[in-house]
């Protein structure tokens, strides 16, 4: 190792790390990467520090960040912003709407005009018009209740 400061093999160490969590994700390399480059910049610092050392002082790097990233940045992936629950689940979204009946529900089966659109309701038998509020959704069919308009 004379002929190559020893700094610039940790930093293709972090390199090598970094590129295999592109290749394949999972954040862990990534994390481990950022360990080495750490250890890189040390090992600029204080050169003669000897390879026993700088193993012990890249694991607990190692340790640190990862610890970091399950404690301070995974949380903050993992969160859902409120409102976007149901997004990409449009009959969810329909849940607590109210539409108006342009078929007749007949045997607990009718439509419901949706936007430019009609769905299939469940419900109680209700006359053409009835303005229903969705309950719930099975499938591609919306459960529904009259709505008393006042």
């Amino acid at each position: 190792m004379s002929d190559i400061a020893l700094h610039y093999l940790w930093w293709i160490v972090a390199l090598v790390l970094i590129a295999g969590e592109v290749i394949l994700p999972g954040y862990f390399m990534l994390w481990i990467g950022i360990a080495a480059a750490a250890m890189g910049i040390v090992v600029f610092a204080w050169p003669d520090m000897p390879v026993l050392v700088q193993a012990i002082v890249f694991t607990a790097f190692a340790f640190a960040s990862c610890f970091a990233y399950w404690t301070l940045v995974r949380p903050r992936i993992d969160r859902t912003p409120s409102g976007n629950e149901r997004l990409n689940r449009r009959g969810e979204q329909m849940i607590g709407q109210r539409y108006v009946l342009c078929e007749p529900i007949v045997q607990g089966r009718g439509k419901a005009r949706v936007g430019d659109g009609m769905w299939l309701v469940t419900g109680p038998d209700l006359p053409l018009g009835t303005t229903v509020e969705v309950l719930g959704v099975d499938g591609t069919t919306l459960r529904v209740k009259a709505v008393d308009v006042a």
